[in-house]
């Protein structure tokens, strides 16, 4: 894939061909998720890709509606320890926007295994990830309105961020738990517990 060449790609489809070729997949799931941990290019630019909150992606300011090209770059994605996001070949490495989470949590189905709990999020590009220790759950406050927002491990340092009615589904099955002799607010998910926040911080929140 050469860098001109995304820069002067004027579709989508066309960047995810090059992109295709250069990872050297098709574009299938049969093969599974290119190794983008493993590869170490050099970095090449940012070009005019966008991940918006809602999950929506935008390429040259148009969004992008064709699932299968989304799921194809999601799954060349990686963010660097830079705290910035990258679409990854083995070539090289051009940089894109994050305005939120990459990824977005739109489903979750809760089953028991061993008397316990199990809860597994679909995202929107595919990806099924049961929420354990090592795709555990973590819970921030952020904006004017104090707005809970939970975030969901996916993949290397790629987070999904769970939506607002998938979210009232996830809070419905918290429950208090003391922990180093307070109580906390908490999600469990088979032998793993997710810390919300503490249950009189909640109680304020809800008045």
């Amino acid at each position: 894939m050469a860098t001109e060449e995304i820069r002067t790609t004027g579709d989508a489809a066309s960047l995810a061909a090059l992109i295709s070729r250069a990872a050297g997949d098709s574009g299938g799931s049969k093969k599974g998720l290119p190794p983008v941990d493993r590869w170490n290019p050099p970095f090449c630019g940012d070009i005019d890709m966008e991940i918006r909150a809602d999950g929506t992606w935008f390429y040259l300011g148009t969004p992008i509606g064709r699932a299968p090209l989304v799921r194809l770059f999601s799954t060349v994605l990686r963010k660097d320890d830079d705290g910035k996001t990258y679409l990854v070949t083995p070539v090289e490495k051009v940089g894109i926007r994050v305005v939120d989470a990459p990824f977005v949590a739109v489903e979750m189905s809760v089953t028991e295994r061993e008397g316990r709990r199990v809860l597994t999020f679909r995202t929107n590009v595919g990806d099924v990830v049961e929420a354990g220790r090592d795709h555990p759950i973590r819970f921030v406050i952020r904006g004017e309105n104090d707005e809970l927002k939970p975030y969901l491990h996916v993949r290397g340092r790629l987070e999904a961020l769970v939506t607002r009615a998938v979210m009232y589904d996830l809070i419905e099955l918290g429950e208090p738990v003391v922990i180093a002799g307070r109580e906390i607010f908490c999600v469990r998910s088979g032998s793993s517990i997710f810390p919300v926040m503490p249950v009189a911080e909640l109680d304020a929140l809800t008045r």
